[in-house]
């Protein structure tokens, strides 16, 4: 568990470092592929799924 986090936190910083660059490579792809992998694995993952429910849920509800 030690292991994913600290690849998961060194995946979060290279992901804003290749986002404020203002572009994004293939490499940087790669990246936040990895990222989003790795978030999936960890005790976070129930809770970004939560809240991105709760954000499509509020989105869908909206009228124009």
């Amino acid at each position: 568990m030690a292991v994913s986090i600290s690849v998961v936190l060194l995946l979060v910083v290279l992901a804003v470092i290749f986002l404020r660059s203002g572009g994004l490579k293939l490499s940087h792809a790669i990246v936040c592929a990895l990222l989003g992998f790795f978030l999936a694995g960890t005790s976070m993952a129930p809770t970004i799924l939560d809240g991105l429910s709760a954000t499509a849920g509020v989105v869908a509800s909206l009228k124009p």
